[in-house]
């Protein structure tokens, strides 16, 4: 009997590890950003329930070029900066001086 449970035990602990270990391979393969991986073009982003679930870091999209759907990763931007220097105004608002 201890020799079926250890069996089972180390089978499903085989079986686990394949399953995450081949998510955490194909995560590292999903492009990334809003490009179509098959045209290049502009995909759309499609509101997909299960996509809540998956959170922020995944992103359901619809290319309506070549209609190629799936998940894409989601890329974060850096903030625009918007201060400017000590003692300048910004471009758009300098006078011209003639």
């Amino acid at each position: 009997m201890v020799e079926a449970v250890v069996f089972v035990v180390v089978f499903g602990g085989f079986f686990v590890l394949r399953f995450i270990a081949a998510t955490v391979f194909f995560i590292y393969l999903m492009p990334e950003g809003s490009r179509c991986p098959c045209c290049d073009s502009e995909t759309l982003h499609v509101q997909d329930p299960l996509g809540r679930f998956l959170g922020r870091r995944f992103r359901p999209s619809w290319c309506p070029r070549c209609n190629w759907e799936g998940m894409l990763k989601r890329v974060d931007q850096p903030a625009a900066k918007t201060e400017t220097q000590s003692g300048q105004f910004p471009v758009s608002s300098k006078k011209s001086s003639k």
